[in-house]
């Protein structure tokens, strides 16, 4: 099921299930209750599938990425947070700062919380998740590294925008059969499969639960593999990863947003 978050002519926000170029509102998210009648996708605009109350992003979780980096395989989700404003939905506009000199992309999977998940074991953390979206975790490359002493983390991806996702949540698929890969103005730039990660999703959110209790709506990007790199205001970017769909953003300069 691919359940989304919509605005309707009327400004009103709705979430709900995609079936059939139509979108069926509900009461919340995973609710079976129905709210209205069916809107057809062309006359509703696709928000971020869901405003989560904490956006994790993950480093260094993918094996081809640690190869080439020279890196150990982390035993722990080596994490940092995206603030709530950096969120951006399906077709945005992402405004590049000129304090944020180089910024890449990285398309990465999105985790969904469906439930409260505080100290879980494996079976309990795999219940946990929801479903899977698209993540592209814009990021400073010159903010991050500017202070040898502090790496930037949270300051060099919580730029507005920059934490773009959807456009939807799917529930079904299985995470271990995705490619993801990233188009920049129509060529591809990024393709990795899922499967390569170290510490795969239901780890993730298991090992995340030991530091931290995950609430209903939390998103938790997978990280990244090779083949991130620059791009600058005029390009459009798309995360695809087939059975979830494409998620588009364009990137502006400061004048142009």
């Amino acid at each position: 099921m691919k359940w989304a978050r919509a605005q309707a002519s009327d400004g009103t926000a709705m979430i709900g299930v995609i079936v059939e170029e139509a979108f069926h509102p509900r009461a919340e998210l995973g609710a079976d209750t129905v709210t209205g009648d069916p809107i057809a996708l062309a006359d509703v605009t696709l928000l971020p599938p869901v405003q989560p109350g904490k956006f994790i992003g993950l480093w260094n979780n993918f094996k081809a990425a640690a190869e080439k980096g020279g890196y150990e395989h982390p035993t722990h989700p080596l994490y940092f947070f995206k603030a709530d404003t950096s969120l951006s939905g399906p077709g945005a506009s992402v405004e590049i700062p000129e304090s944020a000199g180089r910024v890449v992309f990285e398309g990465e999977l999105g985790i969904v919380i469906g439930s409260t998940c505080k100290n879980a074991n494996a079976a309990e953390a795999e219940a946990a998740i929801f479903g899977y979206t698209c993540v592209n975790d814009f990021t400073s490359l010159d903010i991050l590294n500017a202070d040898p002493s502090f790496p930037q983390w949270t300051r060099s991806k919580s730029f507005d925008g920059f934490g773009n996702v959807g456009p939807v949540i799917d529930t079904e698929v299985d995470w271990a059969d995705l490619t993801i890969t990233v188009l920049v103005n129509g060529r591809e730039r990024q393709s990795y499969p899922a499967s390569d990660m170290i510490l795969p999703p239901a780890e993730i959110v298991r090992l995340l639960s030991q530091d931290m209790t995950l609430n209903p709506g939390d998103v938790i990007a997978c990280g990244t593999s090779v083949g991130a790199r620059p791009v600058k205001a005029g390009m459009e970017v798309d995360v695809v990863i087939e059975g979830i769909g494409t998620l588009r953003s364009s990137l502006a300069s400061p004048a142009e947003a």
